[in-house]
């Protein structure tokens, strides 16, 4: 009698989680940075490119778009990003032809357009940097939420710069999806834009 009892018992158990797994729906795909599905910020970036052409985000619709706040004498964190973006995009094979990667200096006093285009295609040609007056790259970066600041060096007249290590990562539509952390790792950027490439 107890052991039909605790049958029963289970039987409805395994019910009552069938049912609300269904009520959930279908599992939404996980992002390994953090998601910024809905977010009401970073919703525009307008600076010039290289060639002194302002660029936007709908310039480059229908592209996933890995968008990076740096600059060229970064020792660490800018050179070790953009070459993770750069062997991502390879790995990918003809999915990456639909990824962008797009680095804003924030330090325009320094990278010059022609550092920058040589800076980027050493990484991959197809990388898009775009640097503006120092009052356009602050509104930029207000608008990402971004932070970066002049940190004098040892040496008087030299500046490292502190800035937020980080990727924003955006969708085919122009849409803020994904925040993604320095030192997430080549996987973790490859699992985020697979996602993002395989949406309709």
């Amino acid at each position: 009698m107890h052991a039909k009892r605790r049958l029963i018992l289970a039987l409805a158990a395994a019910a009552a989680l069938g049912l609300a797994a269904c009520e959930r729906g279908p599992a939404k795909n996980a992002f390994q940075g953090v998601d910024l599905t809905g977010a009401d910020y970073a919703q525009d970036l307008k600076l010039p490119d290289v060639d002194g052409r302002e660029r936007s985000l709908g310039d480059f619709k229908g592209k996933v778009l890995v968008i990076f706040f740096g600059y060229t004498q970064c020792p660490d964190v800018c050179p070790t990003t953009m070459a993770e973006l750069a062997q991502v995009k390879k790995a990918l094979g003809t999915d990456g032809e639909r990824v962008q990667g797009i680095f804003v200096t924030v330090d325009p006093e320094r990278d010059t357009p022609e550092l920058l285009r040589a800076y980027l295609a050493s990484f991959d040609p197809s990388f898009v940097a775009l640097r503006g007056s120092p009052d356009q790259i602050k509104e930029a970066a207000k608008n990402f939420k971004v932070y970066f600041a002049k940190v004098p060096g040892k040496q008087e007249g030299t500046y490292t710069m502190d800035h937020t290590a980080a990727s924003f990562i955006f969708d085919t539509a122009g849409r803020v999806r994904v925040f993604s952390r320095y030192g997430s790792g080549a996987q973790a950027l490859t699992d985020d834009l697979k996602i993002l490439l395989a949406e309709k």
